[in-house]
């Protein structure tokens, strides 16, 4: 049933992840390591994590844009240290569409040498999703993948189902995005009554609270 297992982590707990690794692949499995995140994490901190990375059984490690913030020069530049810092590992790409360029950043990817792309149907996935797997198939040269039947799913699945759940590119995805923080807010945000009040939603996210004592 399952070829592949994927741990995802933050930074902190990449040595805690690489022990799930080691446990699945003396299952049998293929892995793969996602450190989350990647926009809010240190210089340090991930050259640490490539040593200890380097010197595992995991076989694909992901360059992540967690919050959807990065842009083509970010995914050229991580691409490239990943590449440098872990020649041994084979890479993947993990994009979201908070500012409308998961696709775009996963061609960057794919363009400086990462083999794995990571894709859904209509870019269904938490929050603004991610990079559509119909735009990824209409691209990529020299594949067997047909367009065709992605059609017929979006069409008799997919489109029904984005009429009842909401996901994809939205403003306050954006705000999120533009800003490197977590989509959580822009999500809790959407399930309220004042789910499309966007300018509220920003000067919150973007002005300091001060609170002063009562006397």
């Amino acid at each position: 049933m399952l070829d592949l297992i994927r741990v995802a982590c933050y930074i902190k707990d990449v040595d805690k992840a690489l022990e799930l690794v080691q446990l699945f692949h003396d299952r049998g499995y293929e892995t793969t390591l996602n450190i989350m995140a990647l926009s809010n994490v240190m210089e340090n901190e991930l050259l640490e994590a490539f040593e200890m990375i380097k010197e595992s059984v995991v076989d694909v490690v992901y360059v992540v844009d967690s919050y959807g913030s990065l842009d083509y020069k970010d995914m050229e530049y991580l691409v490239n240290k990943f590449k440098t810092h872990l020649p041994n590992k084979r890479l993947g790409v993990h994009t979201h569409n908070n500012m409308q360029l998961a696709f775009s950043n996963t061609l960057v990817a794919a363009d400086n040498g990462v083999e794995f792309l990571d894709a859904s149907v209509y870019g269904m996935g938490r929050a603004a999703g991610n990079c559509p797997t119909e735009l990824l198939v209409t691209h990529l040269k020299n594949t067997k993948y047909k367009l065709r039947p992605l059609l017929v799913v979006l069409e008799e699945l997919m489109v029904p189902l984005r009429e009842k759940e909401e996901w994809g590119y939205l403003i306050p995805y954006m705000i999120t995005g533009t800003l490197d923080e977590h989509p959580r807010s822009a999500m809790a945000l959407r399930v309220s009554d004042d789910k499309d009040k966007v300018v509220d939603f920003y000067d919150k996210l973007t002005t300091p609270e001060v609170n002063f004592k009562k006397k």
